[in-house]
C-alpha cells in the first residue's frame, strides 16, 4: 500500500539534504521523494512505513521528527501571536508614559513664564 510520509528535517546546506538523498535512495519500497531544504521538509511516497522512514532518515546524522508531532511541539502561530500582544502592551505603556511626561512639561513652562506683574523694568 502506497503511503505519504512527510518529515521535519534538520538541514542547513546541500551537503545534509544530499546526506537524506542517499539514505531515502537505498531504502526499499521507496517510489519518490522530495527534499525541500528551505522549509526543512522531506515528502516520501511508497510502499513505506512511517516509523521505517523516520529511522532511515535518522541515519542521516540529522535531527529527525515526523511532521505533525513537530508543528504540535512547536506551535508557531501562538508565539506569533504573543509576540504581537508584547509589541501592543509595549506600545499602550509608551503612549501612557509620553502622556504622563507632557503635563509635568507644561507645568515647567508655566511655572517659568512669570506674570506681566512680576516683570521689573528698570
Amino acid at each position: 500500500m502506497s503511503q505519504t510520509v512527510v518529515l521535519r528535517v534538520r538541514m542547513s546546506c546541500q551537503g545534509c539534504s544530499g546526506a537524506v538523498k542517499r539514505v531515502l535512495e537505498k531504502m526499499e519500497g521507496v517510489e519518490s521523494f522530495d527534499i525541500d531544504l528551505k522549509e526543512q521538509k522531506v515528502t516520501v511516497k511508497g510502499n513505506v512505513q512511517p516509523d521505517a522512514v523516520l529511522q532511515t532518515v535518522s541515519k542521516s546524522g540529522k535531527q529527525t521528527a515526523f511532521w505533525e508531532a513537530e508543528a504540535l511541539a512547536q506551535p508557531e502561530v501562538k508565539a506569533t501571536e504573543e509576540v504581537k500582544l508584547a509589541e501592543e502592551v509595549k506600545a499602550t505603556e509608551e503612549v501612557k508614559l509620553a502622556e504622563e511626561v507632557k503635563p509635568a512639561e507644561e507645568v515647567k513652562l508655566a511655572e517659568e513664564v512669570k506674570p506681566a506683574e512680576e516683570v521689573v523694568t528698570a
